[in-house]
């Protein structure tokens, strides 16, 4: 058996397209429940409460996201939308950083930022994961961006909002898994479509893959490598921050 064979990936399917509808929410939700492998359904902030409903007790997580998805709001704009999200039933917030603070050489407006998220999100027991949109950065501002979301606590550091070709996704995963430490898990998330392309995500440090599934991607992953059982709800690692 091979490394790759002996470790688990965990898929998310994400539904956060601008025109994400009820419609495709219980296609996504039937999916999810058809799978019962799946580690996380993550949906439009708008739709958390139906799906939290429609969910019941299953136990992957459902997570939404905050900031989406260019990240510029406002900190109290993005407690505010991460609050109701958590009230609403989400155990799991991924929120897109403030770049143009980055940018600008405002690391601590862009700290304060994600541990204003942070902090709410484990109150809750939920899982913390902030999109560093990497793509769009230089190799020194990803890294500074890692450090600082460590610095914050945050439980993971996604690679983008989801549009990222997956071969883009497994370049920034690596650059992502070596500029943190192995408390903080890496999510690969892009187009994947198919099998290799997750296995490649995991072979450059991913824990967690998230993309648009389809049932034919579900099974091939799950033909070739383990697809590991969700995780509960809260991460909360205690973080280094000072």
């Amino acid at each position: 058996m091979t490394a790759i064979g002996r470790r688990a990936v965990r898929l998310e399917h994400l539904l956060t397209a601008p025109n994400a509808s009820l419609r495709d929410l219980d296609e996504a939700v039937a999916l999810a429940l058809e799978h019962d492998t799946l580690a996380a359904l993550t949906v439009s902030p708008w739709l958390v409460k139906a799906a939290r409903r429609k969910l019941g007790r299953a136990r992957l997580r459902l997570g939404t996201v905050i900031g989406y998805g260019h990240g510029g709001q406002l900190l109290s704009v993005k407690a505010f939308e991460a609050s109701k999200a958590l009230e609403q039933g989400a155990n799991q917030i991924d929120f897109v950083m403030n770049g143009g603070a980055l940018v600008s050489g405002e690391e601590e407006t862009v700290y304060n930022d994600m541990l204003g998220v942070v902090d709410m999100a484990h109150s809750a027991l939920a899982v913390a994961g902030v999109i560093i949109e990497a793509e769009t950065l230089s190799d020194e501002l990803v890294r500074k961006a890692c450090r600082i979301a460590e610095r914050a606590g945050v439980d993971q550091v996604v690679t983008s909002t989801g549009l990222a070709t997956a071969r883009h996704a497994v370049a920034l995963t690596v650059m992502l898994r070596d500029s943190v430490g192995p408390r903080v898990q890496v999510k690969a998330a892009g187009r994947f479509k198919e099998a290799e392309e997750v296995a490649a995500a995991l072979a450059a440090g991913a824990t967690h893959v998230a993309a648009v599934l389809t049932p034919e991607l579900i099974e091939g992953v799950a033909a070739t490598m383990t697809i590991g059982a969700p995780e509960p709800a809260a991460v909360g690692a205690s973080s280094s921050r000072r």
